[in-house]
């Protein structure tokens, strides 16, 4: 009787040992609700960042007579690059294609977000934030834990401050028409291709095993360099005197860059796809060297101007948003420091020296902050990444000196490519409509001569 009463016993035990344990274990990925909501949150702080904290920022900046048409081109550039991301642009950067062409372009599928659905999971773990997923039938199953929806929309927000930084080079200049055709067309045909370089599974950067955290290459690098062609082949403003015009309101341009600096964290702690340690990280990081670089300019304003300036404050804030971004899953609070002190000093110099010694016309130091900023935080990361944060990657100072290699490989594809791609652009659209706006319409300012309007209304 005790031998069977143990053997009903041991029967029922086992009806409650999943089956699962007898055979392979496979993990299904789920929809995980924390890093959904908090990545819809990083997305809307992405757009903050170009409206208002951009418009604000780069507005502040020019004078009151071209104030309207700075917060015009960035609020257009969202609406335009908005609608070329869903139509086209997703699938070009992070779509796939077969043959030759896949290292370098995504292909149609995805055209008008065909054939995505709204329970699909996001295919893409960017910027080798976290492992490439489960391993199935020995083939790493891409997919994320936040809807393929919630991804688009993230990296929407990339592609639409992207052309919105190179407003800065050629503001209070710049034909309407021919800014709108050539943002567009610069969208299409360079942002997009360098996207799927370095963020695309299939990208050839990304294979190369180039560290892009955030954007120091598709976002910074790539619009500084297009900031830098544009300014040069406009030509200066018919009242440059080789020295920066003061700015029609330098409480906008603070205010401006306190939005970016609030933004950035979802620029920066959202690329890693997840609420986790990484993005815990990559925000504190992103904080100590902005808070590092502000204070350098600072005090090299104090120390050569003989007066703090809340202006230089805000601007070596962003240079050291700009060269945390690529670096900001990467690197520890020591590598921090070091990018905010390194860019605040390098991009000063480009700023206040480099730039009148050359006598280009980058308006509101697009290149001198963006462009510059990007290259030394890609740079830095190739020797900074340390595996105390991502174990998988380390710099030269940790033990790996081919990943500088990789990342000048990186720097210098970019550089070609926007440089050479936004020169062709710029002849195209110029012959086709006009890219200088007239000497009358720049001396009336672009506020009444492009869109009819003022910013301040004077009253009897």
């Amino acid at each position: 009787m005790k031998k069977y009463i143990i053997s009903i016993f041991t029967i029922i035990a086992l009806l409650f040992i999943p089956f699962s344990g007898f055979c392979e274990s496979v993990t299904h990925p789920v929809v995980d609700t924390g890093d959904t909501a908090w990545m819809i949150v990083a997305s809307a702080l992405v757009l903050l960042m170009s409206i208002p904290g951009l418009a604000l920022f780069y507005g502040g900046l020019v004078r009151r007579k071209n104030f309207v048409n700075v917060l015009m081109q960035t609020f257009m550039i969202v609406a335009v690059i908005s609608i070329e991301w869903v139509v086209v642009g997703y699938s070009l950067a992070f779509g796939s294609t077969t043959g030759s062409l896949a290292p370098y372009i995504g292909g149609f599928d995805w055209s008008f977000l065909h054939g995505i659905h709204l329970g699909d999971l996001s295919p893409y773990f960017i910027s080798h934030s976290q492992p490439s997923g489960q391993i199935v039938n020995g083939e790493p199953l891409m997919v994320g834990t936040i809807p393929h929806f919630v991804f688009i929309i993230f990296q929407m927000m990339f592609a639409v401050i992207t052309p919105a930084l190179i407003i800065g080079a050629f503001a209070e200049r710049i034909k309407f028409k021919g800014f709108v055709i050539f943002s567009l067309l610069w969208a299409l045909l360079i942002y997009n291709p360098v996207a799927h370089w370095v963020w695309s599974s299939d990208g050839w950067l990304m294979k190369l095993g180039a560290l892009d955290f955030a954007g120091g290459t598709v976002v910074h690098i790539n619009a500084g360099i297009a900031a830098l062609v544009m300014a040069v082949m406009l030509g200066k403003r018919r009242d440059y005197q080789g020295h920066a015009i003061p700015p029609h309101s330098v409480p906008f341009v603070a205010i401006g860059a306190a939005l970016l600096w609030v933004g950035w964290f979802g620029f920066n702690a959202g690329s890693g796809l997840a609420a986790d340690g990484l993005a815990a990280s990559a925000f504190l990081v992103t904080h100590v060297a902005t808070a590092a670089a502000a204070f350098t300019w600072a005090i090299m304003d104090w120390f050569i101007g003989k007066k703090p300036t809340l202006v230089g404050l805000a601007t070596g804030a962003v240079a050291g948003l700009v060269a945390i971004t690529p670096a900001a899953g990467f690197v520890d609070v020591t590598g921090a420091l070091i990018i905010g002190v390194l860019v605040s000093l390098v991009c000063f110099v480009m700023v206040a020296y480099v730039k009148p010694k050359l006598g280009y016309d980058d308006t509101l130091d697009a290149f001198g902050v963006h462009g510059v900023g990007g290259i030394i935080g890609a740079l830095l990361t190739g020797l900074l990444a340390t595996p105390a944060i991502q174990s998988a990657y380390k710099g030269a100072f940790y033990g790996d000196p081919h990943q500088i290699v990789v990342q000048l490989i990186a720097v210098g594809a970019t550089v070609l490519y926007s440089g050479v791609g936004t020169f062709i652009l710029f002849m195209i659209v110029n012959k086709l409509v006009g890219l200088r706006a007239t000497d009358k319409q720049e001396a009336m300012g672009l506020d009444e001569a492009m869109h009819g309007e003022t910013a301040y209304t004077a009253f009897d």
